[in-house]
């Protein structure tokens, strides 16, 4: 017999909020956190907005003790951090660093590309022969598993330690990762989620490709416009979702809060084929995700009252509205809620999957759907196929039971998860 996986715990670094009580508001009051860089501007850069989370030196201090922070360069490990440890006090747990080793627990925390800043600034001023002299703390921070190792030692898991890495798909591909392993019995609970770094080094190639929005230096609250007309590209962004998943028999016996249920869900690639490339998703293989992500669940197409989108205010959101209809079988006035937290943070990269789920679990535990913004000119190949009151221009308090989150990668990757409010 399968367990059934609960969420016990949320943690959230996000442009527009740190901590889940700052971002729960911010989204409910469409709150954006997209602001002007003048660093990326001096660069010539074209896009010089981005979402970056505000984290002082002494909110640093409450999570890394100073020997950690001395010679720390490394933003992502740091917003994941500090979501990770956020989600497991939420979880009703401690954080000790003399705690018992706990092989009921593990984690899986992914990222993108990890610690850039760090690797620059320490071969800067080197060269080849000079190379030893990068210094002790580089390996942690620059290597790809740094954020599950620094979690893993901060929190004492003894379970799976381990760091995936699948584009912006990488969130949600963690929690279903995660996910797996309690229902299938070898693990109690798992700290899931993802973290990236922010800065001209991880954004410049994207700059590089123009595929972020130039025309909002001027106006960045207004610049990341999800299924809009004008969307003129991207906004990138940064910062780590975290989610605690354990059995429901370990949450009942704990007496835990739980925000929701995960019913199922399902990963797969488009394989860069019939229209799919490294940047470009291939539609049936999307469909698909979707199609078998909800027969995963056990639940029917109509079944689901709102989805939370990739849509990231580019070309492809119209093709992701058709995929969406196609696979679910649903059209016109008879489509679900759906919305795009990238309207309000810009695209978080590697972290876009689990900040997003951590909205949408908190739409289900609080029963509203959060604003899309800047979305006041929908574009008509959306409106074409889904009635416009399904794009919600203002939040709206509503009965929720079933949610979908999805997330479509670089490479051709994708990710559907099914949440459910728990009964």
């Amino acid at each position: 017999m399968k367990n059934r996986v609960v969420i016990t715990g949320l943690g959230v670094v996000a442009p527009n909020g740190v901590g889940v009580d700052a971002f729960t508001k911010a989204i409910k009051n469409g709150v954006s956190g997209i602001t002007f860089h003048q660093q990326l501007a001096d660069l010539n850069f074209s896009c010089c907005i981005g979402g970056i989370p505000n984290i002082s030196e002494e909110k640093k201090l409450e999570y890394l003790t100073p020997l950690q922070l001395r010679g720390f360069n490394s933003s992502g490990i740091l917003y994941g951090c500090i979501a990770g440890m956020d989600a497991w006090k939420d979880a009703g747990f401690e954080v000790d660093p003399d705690s018992d080793l706990d092989f009921d627990s593990g984690t899986v925390f992914g990222t993108g590309t990890s610690g850039v800043d760090k690797f620059r600034e320490a071969i800067y001023k080197l060269d080849d022969k000079q190379v030893k002299r990068l210094g002790s703390t580089v390996v942690v921070q620059t290597m790809a598993s740094g954020i599950s190792a620094f979690l893993g030692g901060i929190l004492g898991l003894g379970n799976q330690v381990t760091t995936n890495s699948s584009a912006c798909t990488t969130g949600t591909e963690a929690i279903l990762m995660g996910y797996d392993r309690i229902k299938n019995g070898q693990a109690k609970r798992m700290l899931v989620g993802s973290c990236s770094d922010d800065g001209p080094y991880i954004w410049g190639g994207f700059d590089a490709m123009r595929v972020m929005t130039y025309k909002h230096n001027e106006t960045p609250k207004e610049g990341s416009r999800p299924m809009s007309e004008t969307a003129s590209g991207f906004v990138p962004g940064a910062g780590a979702g975290a989610l605690v998943l354990e059995s429901l028999e370990s949450a009942l016996k704990r007496k835990a809060t739980i925000y929701a249920e995960i019913l199922g869900g399902n990963i797969n690639s488009g394989g860069q084929r019939d229209g799919g490339t490294m940047t470009a998703p291939n539609a049936k293989a999307v469909q698909r995700c979707i199609q078998d992500a909800v027969k995963d669940s056990g639940i029917l197409a109509e079944d689901i009252d709102t989805i939370n989108g990739h849509l990231t205010a580019t070309s492809k959101d119209s093709l992701e509205i058709e995929n969406w209809t196609t696979a679910l079988g649903r059209s016109g006035t008879g489509f679900p809620y759906i919305n795009s937290l990238k309207s309000m943070v810009g695209h978080c990269l590697a972290a876009s999957g689990s900040i997003e789920s951590v909205a949408t679990v908190l739409q289900l535990k609080h029963q509203f759907v959060f604003p899309n913004i800047n979305c006041e000119d929908l574009h008509p190949k959306i409106s074409a196929l889904i009635s416009e009151e399904k794009i919600v221009k203002h939040t709206i308090n509503t009965s929720l039971n079933i949610a979908a989150k999805a997330s479509f990668g670089f490479g051709d990757v994708n990710g559907c998860v099914i949440f459910k409010k728990y009964n």
